[in-house]
């Protein structure tokens, strides 16, 4: 199956939820190649992104674009469409070469008998012994079990094929890249799901160079990855040779690989995942969550003065506005309301008290998940102060930038791709 625009080996969807910090984060991607690796920055942005900060899909372009030129960037880059709909999606058409298709609700609606029959009919390999290179020990599967499957993610991926063919007659076949989200669902798919998930990809001819299968464990937003990490690094490996197995019989993109949603702080994982490449020459896409933005406050506190005043401010407005706040991130957060300080209290500290409570440090004992998720989910409040938010930024664009292009090299590109 052709792709047309390719997706490189190693991407890393970089979120910048105001559009200052593009530069930043690409210095971050040029620090990997002078090691000797080359991470493609894809900018992403989501419609409900845009919705609370006020913005439009043509600034992330244009945002990534000013940094590609002033930096001399001359390896690729791309722009993702994060998370879009139907009903969503073509204000991003213009200036987006990467889509993320989200199904979510479209997951477990059960689909019609005759096109689950018809399906199981056209894919009689996925019944019996089935034995995925790479995966010990074979999978015993039977008619009814991959009928169940078919049940459960045809109605998902026939959405996923309708929005994918909606993008294609807009822009073009093979001018964008697809990445389908399965990341929303109750538990981690197992490898014969997976399989049935892909073979389905397929029969809609849809060239997804990325799939983002749920995981096990919690990947909440901000902070490190909470579960079993060597259950993790098992499911990685088994999705891995799920995921070469169905490009070889199913004419996938060759280059199709894995996305880690909400993958950014997810320290714990980082050595597990950059021992899978090394062992098997698989690509990966990482999308981060927020960590930027986090980067921005602890810029703005470790400046002083006005700075850590605004990061206090911000604090104490997402600290009155929490149950609004953590509503709609209510699955990915876990808040401890007992942790958090009040705003009093925040109003006292130095900038060292709050960079300490909201640096990912896990070696610092003033290290506050709970007040780093908070901060997380609280960026609508900066986007309601509008313009005084942004001219912070600009006052203590020093700090804000040094932290940005840190965190993102230090904490997560070195980690999961140099070691």
């Amino acid at each position: 199956m052709g792709t047309g625009v390719r997706l490189e080996k190693y991407s890393f969807g970089v979120g910048d939820r105001f559009a200052r910090q593009a530069k930043a984060q690409l210095r971050a991607c040029m620090q990997a190649a002078a090691q000797g690796v080359d991470v493609v920055p894809v900018w992403n942005k989501s419609y409900r992104e845009h919705d609370i900060v006020g913005s439009t899909p043509p600034s992330v372009q244009a945002a990534a674009q000013i940094a590609v030129n002033e930096l001399e960037w001359t390896r690729p880059f791309h722009v993702d469409a994060d998370h879009i709909r139907l009903n969503t999606v073509d204000s991003f058409i213009e200036t987006s070469d990467y889509y993320t298709l989200d199904v979510a609700d479209a997951i477990g609606q059960p689909a019609e008998p005759e096109a689950v029959k018809a399906f199981v009919d056209r894919h009689p390999e996925l019944v019996g012994q089935l034995e995925i290179p790479g995966i010990a020990e074979p999978f015993a599967t039977t008619r009814a079990d991959i009928e169940n499957l078919a049940t459960k993610y045809l109605n998902a991926v026939q959405e996923a094929g309708q929005l994918y063919r909606h993008i294609a007659a807009a822009k073009g076949p093979g001018k964008f890249i697809t990445e389908v989200s399965m990341d929303d669902t109750d538990s981690p798919q197992t490898p014969p799901e997976l399989l049935v998930i892909l073979a389905a990809i397929a029969d809609e001819k849809i060239p997804a160079q990325t799939i983002a299968p749920k995981f096990t464990g919690r990947f909440n937003k901000g902070v490190d990855y909470v579960g079993d990490v060597a259950q993790f690094e098992k499911e990685f490996n088994d999705d891995l040779a799920v995921i070469a197995h169905a490009v070889n019989t199913y004419d996938l993109p060759g280059n199709l690989k894995l996305s880690v949603h909400s993958g950014s702080d997810k320290f714990s994982i980082y050595a597990p995942i950059r021992r899978a490449l090394a062992q098997t020459g698989a690509g990966i896409h990482v999308k981060t969550a927020g960590t930027n933005w986090l980067e921005e406050v602890i810029g703005l506190a470790e400046t002083g003065g006005a700075g850590l005043e605004m990061a206090k401010e911000i604090y104490g407005d997402a600290l009155d506005q929490i149950d609004a706040l953590c509503a709609p991130y209510a699955t990915v957060i876990d808040i401890d309301r007992d942790q958090l300080p009040t705003r009093e209290e925040v109003n006292g500290w130095a900038s060292e008290q709050f960079v300490s409570a909201l640096r990912h440090d896990q070696s610092c004992e003033h290290y506050t998940p709970s007040l780093r998720q908070l901060i997380h989910v609280g960026y609508k409040v900066a986007a309601k102060m509008g313009n005084r938010y942004l001219d912070m930024l600009a006052a203590c664009e020093p700090a804000v930038t040094r932290n940005v292009t840190e965190n993102l090299y230090e904490r997560h590109l070195k980690p999961l791709f140099i070691g």
